[in-house]
């Protein structure tokens, strides 16, 4: 039985924007150019690089939440761009995903009970009473208290907001969750409060991480793979130590020195 739950090959994306003063003119775009990676089940890759370097558009291609121009997702055994609707939506439940802004992704005019069993309604899992249970069980599980079901996101913390986003996420018992850029949002303190907790949910749950981030400063704490990203390219990837240690590409080593308070000297020791 194969360790591989996810594995990606030669991936492309290309967008054509309009330039010039009228529009004129035509520029090609290559948000993905031929990009695999490999996820083991159990541990947690992230994708880095700077804004625009093509991560979140790896990261919505892998779920198909938006068509790629070619290449290869095989999850969890299956042919996943090949999947026709009702096959995608049985995938689906499989396959979770953490947004970057925990306000925004949450509906403000649902209350955190009905945004968490959301998920459960959609593909028929339990009765109303049994949902109740699973998502107070969940609720607890990241850090929130059984009461909280009845309030609305806006009576919550930025921290609090993504918990409630991950216990959404966790509800159906993926086995992969894409986080993309989960912390960026938040304070220094509480995004280490998060990562803990997704560490320990990691473990208890037996989950596989996307992790989609500019900040290499997180990935220590998150990742055992680093995959680096720069213009639609895989320039780097490996172990965190080997990237943390001993990064080949300078771009790599642009990222490392700019984490505060650690130059690449201060990272290698």
């Amino acid at each position: 039985m194969s360790d591989i739950l996810l594995q990606a090959r030669h991936l492309n994306k290309t967008y054509y924007q309009r330039t010039g003063t009228l529009g004129l003119n035509t520029q090609t775009i290559h948000a993905l150019d031929d990009v695999s990676l490999t996820l083991k089940k159990g541990t947690t890759l992230a994708v880095v690089g700077e804004s625009g370097s093509g991560k979140s558009t790896l990261a919505r291609g892998l779920m198909r939440l938006l068509p790629l121009d070619r290449g290869e997702v095989i999850f969890d055994g299956q042919d996943f761009l090949a999947l026709d609707k009702p096959a995608l939506r049985s995938a689906r439940r499989h396959m979770q995903m953490v947004f970057q802004d925990p306000f925004a992704s949450l509906n403000p005019r649902m209350r955190v009970g009905e945004i968490i069993a959301e998920g459960l309604v959609i593909h028929g899992i339990g009765n109303k009473s049994r949902q109740q249970d699973m998502v107070v069980q969940m609720l607890e599980k990241v850090g929130l208290k059984a009461e909280d079901v009845h309030k609305y996101p806006h009576q919550f913390s930025g921290g609090q907001r993504q918990r409630i986003g991950i216990a959404r996420a966790l509800i159906l018992q993926p086995k992969l969750v894409v986080c993309d850029e989960p912390v960026s949002a938040l304070d220094v303190s509480v995004q280490a409060q998060i990562l803990l907790l997704l560490k320990q949910l990691q473990q208890e749950m037996g989950l596989s991480y996307l992790f989609i981030t500019h900040d290499l400063r997180v990935v220590r704490h998150i990742a055992d793979e680093v995959l680096v990203m720069q213009k639609g390219k895989v320039i780097e990837q490996g172990s965190v130590e080997t990237i943390y240690n001993a990064p080949q590409q300078k771009y790599t080593q642009q990222l490392l020195s700019a984490i505060p308070g650690h130059g690449l000297r201060a990272v290698a020791a």
